[in-house]
């Protein structure tokens, strides 16, 4: 069973019909017991970054996600739940994360161009994973965002650096991240057709 973690914030049902579409029993749930019960945890979101942890934290869903985590259950942050997963973003004053990644969520840096970036963007993948099997060197994702996570690849701790794609808007922005059984994307998988649903199977591979 997948877990879609229900926070009040994101398209929750239009994830759910996309996991199930690829062969995953989901349930949308906050309760404390389904989480645990998951094999695998997926964090939606839409809108802003410090409203979204103070609505985590008040269902005491950090110290969960946390927890899951620590006992080797895979998670997957989209949209703003990728967001979520670093140390802290500069949004509305600014906010500390969910810290499962390293790195700061900045402001797009987009000069000239409309923010937020809505529409499709081609993704290079900069490392392998399990998560992007099958998607070739590069593959465009529906995306909607203003920020993004300032991410390195540096090896931290003796493990990889967290960055597995990139795209470009103005310039360069992390769009996909990996390590250690924690991975987001900032595009919107559910809405990106094919190759969307190949990753989220991945997902579901990886919580089997």
């Amino acid at each position: 069973m997948i877990a879609v973690l229900d926070y009040g914030m994101g398209n929750l049902r239009s994830v759910e019909k996309a996991l199930e579409h690829v062969g995953a029993a989901v349930e949308i749930t906050y309760a404390p017991n389904r989480v645990r019960a998951a094999e695998g945890l997926v964090l939606p979101g839409v809108g802003a970054f410090p409203k979204a942890m103070e609505a985590i934290r008040q269902r005491g869903l950090d110290e969960l996600v946390h927890e899951r985590r620590l006992a080797g259950v895979p998670i997957l942050g989209i949209c703003l739940g990728m967001q979520l997963l670093f140390d802290s973003s500069v949004e509305l004053g600014g906010a500390d994360g969910l810290g499962l990644l390293p790195g700061e969520v900045r402001d797009l840096d987009a000069p000239g161009l409309k923010i937020p970036q809505i529409g499709w963007n081609t993704v290079s993948w900069r490392q392998q994973s399990p998560l992007i099997e099958d998607l070739g060197d590069a593959t465009a994702f529906y995306h909607v965002h203003s920020f993004a996570p300032v991410a390195s690849n540096r090896p931290l701790r003796g493990a990889g650096g967290v960055v597995l794609g990139t795209a470009d808007y103005g310039s360069e922005f992390v769009s996909a991240v990996g390590r250690d059984g924690v991975y987001g994307v900032q595009f919107h998988p559910e809405k990106s057709g094919p190759d969307g649903l190949t990753l989220l199977g991945n997902f579901v591979k990886l919580a089997q």
